[in-house]
């Protein structure tokens, strides 16, 4: 069974960002799996993180995606925190710089969506 949780918010020192899960994943031995996805459904990224059952989904909503904008421009990978714990997201620029350029202009994704992503991330759009 597939087990998601979600970021309820973002925090910045400097160049480092840390999102914040809204629940715990206890029990479970947690590792990146380095893999984003989109769920234009829930207006939402998916990092996708390995542990022993298989696959956790991490949902970064709309509300969040400021801090995915900035992570872009940091010299290190964001970090996801719950509770003492906190894991670096492996790859997690690449995979959204990837994602974004393949959304522009493309409504596969649905409109809203990718008209929200697009607003979301004019800046990074921009300059390439």
């Amino acid at each position: 069974m597939r087990k998601t949780y979600t970021v309820i918010s973002g925090i910045q020192n400097g160049s480092n960002i840390r999102f914040i899960l809204e629940e715990d994943p206890t029990g479970q031995e947690v590792k990146a799996g380095g893999q984003l996805i989109t769920d234009s459904d829930k207006n939402a990224f998916v990092y996708l993180m390995d542990d022993t059952d298989g696959y956790i989904y991490v949902q970064f909503p709309k509300m969040v995606w400021p801090f995915l904008a900035t992570s872009l421009a940091a010299d290190k990978e964001p970090v996801l925190a719950w509770g003492q714990t906190e894991i670096s997201l492996d790859n997690f620029r690449a995979e959204l710089n990837m994602l974004i350029f393949n959304i522009e202009g493309n409504h596969n994704y649905g409109e809203e969506f990718a008209n929200s992503v697009e607003d979301a991330f004019k800046e990074q759009l921009l300059a390439q």
